[in-house]
């Protein structure tokens, strides 16, 4: 069992703190330093074992110690350890991932714009989308869509999108024109005597009134992750997707799935598009892309985006937007030997079995007085701690229980991630039979301590 880390909090530890993150909670108890990798555990630097069931962050599908995509990495440093894609020029690995995801997609894409991570892909899509709509000439069309609790990046426009006050606090955003519909949360959002149809109906409504008010012409697209991760794992109901498409697609909105980290196997299917029955119009992939050993990310979009964007930019001569590492040849290879790893070893059904015994013990658990739900689909998992299971509340404001929860299960020798009160699992598709049954007998164990720790308060 992982001992003291306070030794840790004297040290001189250069760190990046998130902007979600609490600053001088952090600076008094010092970081966790994970030293290395081992499958589904990390070691950190004193030798206590981990099983990592955040795959890091929502990431590493493989696991912590794939060899074959260190040799993919070291393969394409020998060989060309960089160049560009600006003027007209490319190489082999970028190609051949390109033409990949195009494959793999689960509706047709035309083309695939490389960025370095899932904040820098959802910015340029939205200038993608833009430049679209001038080249067309619906110059009004501009307004962006998203959730309240979606994740989709922290720069200036991607931030924007993100709807957590914690990324908008202190930085001006969300930026005009981006706007935010509820959370299809039914645990935390359904009405009195509604269910889960008739919750669905009336977001769908909700999306409605609000381009009829802002105006359709103005309404550029809406853009969601097929089940959403950092906003608090919640999964749709089941006839939610299908209503909100009806409503773009009535409007001419385009639609844009976040498939960041519900892409590659992680839901159970390839996309979480599958799962959930959704035709976008555009895509964004990163993080299980490359099982996050490399810095990538992909834009798809489809035809009817490509044309207009072509012709635009035939018009003006020039496209102006690119990185430096866009299509980075050693983050492409390491991207292509990841795919081909999970789908050569049928990850995704593999995914998809474990996925139903974690959810099975995770219920199991439910007669617990702290567990309110457990949600969850193919391989990640939403537990919502509560204090009142009738009335759902937390412990004296929200987070408290989540955070004393994950201290435990740190201790515990389980690596879990706390939104608020929901505990997020998310481990490496990798994952098997009695690594799933340790991750729930450590669970288990955390659980009881902080129900032992509230019940200590008087609570």
């Amino acid at each position: 069992m992982p001992g003291s880390n306070d030794s840790l909090a004297a040290k001189d530890v250069h760190f990046q703190l998130h902007s979600y993150a609490d600053a001088r909670a952090h600076e008094e108890k010092g970081p966790l330093i994970i030293e290395r990798g081992d499958g589904v555990f990390v070691i950190d630097e004193q030798g206590n074992r981990y099983l990592e069931a955040m795959a890091g962050l929502w990431s590493v599908a493989l696991g912590f110690s794939e060899r074959r995509l260190v040799d993919a990495a070291c393969r394409q440093l020998q060989t060309l350890p960089f160049y560009h894609t600006f003027g007209h020029k490319s190489h082999p690995s970028s190609i051949a991932l390109a033409e990949r995801l195009i494959e793999l997609a689960p509706v047709p894409m035309s083309k695939v714009y490389f960025t370095n991570s899932g904040s820098e892909a959802n910015d340029v899509l939205i200038k993608l989308i833009w430049y679209r709509n001038n080249a067309i000439g619906e110059a009004r069309r501009k307004k962006i869509i998203s959730h309240v609790g979606g994740y989709h990046g922290v720069t200036g426009l991607s931030g924007s999108l993100t709807g957590l006050a914690s990324v908008h606090t202190g930085f001006d955003l969300p930026l005009p024109g981006f706007l935010h519909v509820t959370t299809p949360h039914f645990y935390r959002q359904g009405r009195p005597g509604e269910n889960e149809e008739q919750f669905a109906e009336r977001l769908a409504l909700e999306l409605e009134e609000l381009i009829q008010r802002e105006g359709p012409e103005t309404i550029a697209a809406f853009i969601a992750e097929p089940l959403m991760g950092a906003g608090g794992v919640i999964v749709p109901p089941p006839t939610y997707w299908a209503r909100v498409q009806q409503v773009c697609r009535r409007h001419e909105v385009l639609i844009v799935a976040d498939e960041v980290i519900s892409g590659f196997g992680r839901t159970g299917k390839r996309f979480g598009c599958e799962t959930f029955g959704i035709a976008p119009d555009a895509m964004i992939l990163s993080k299980q892309l490359s099982s996050s050993y490399q810095p990538i990310a992909a834009v798809l979009i489809n035809e009817k985006l490509y044309a207009a964007i072509a012709d635009h930019s035939h018009a003006l001569g020039v496209l102006g937007t690119g990185f430096t590492g866009s299509g980075h040849p050693v983050a492409s290879a390491v991207a292509l030997a990841n795919i081909n790893i999970v789908e050569c070893e049928h990850l995704t059904e593999h995914a998809a079995e474990m996925g139903q015994r974690l959810l099975a013990g995770l219920h199991r658990l439910s007669d617990s007085p702290l567990i309110g739900q457990v949600r969850g689909c193919g391989l990640i998992a939403g537990i919502e701690l509560v204090s009142d299971k009738t009335t759902r509340a937390p412990s004296n404001g929200v987070g408290r229980l989540g955070k004393y929860f994950t201290d435990r299960a740190q201790r515990n020798g389980l690596i879990v991630r706390a939104i608020g009160d929901t505990i997020a699992l998310c481990p490496p598709l990798i994952i098997n039979v009695e690594e799933v049954d340790l991750l729930l007998a450590r669970f288990q164990r955390s659980l009881g301590e902080t129900l032992d720790w509230l019940r200590s308060e008087g609570a």
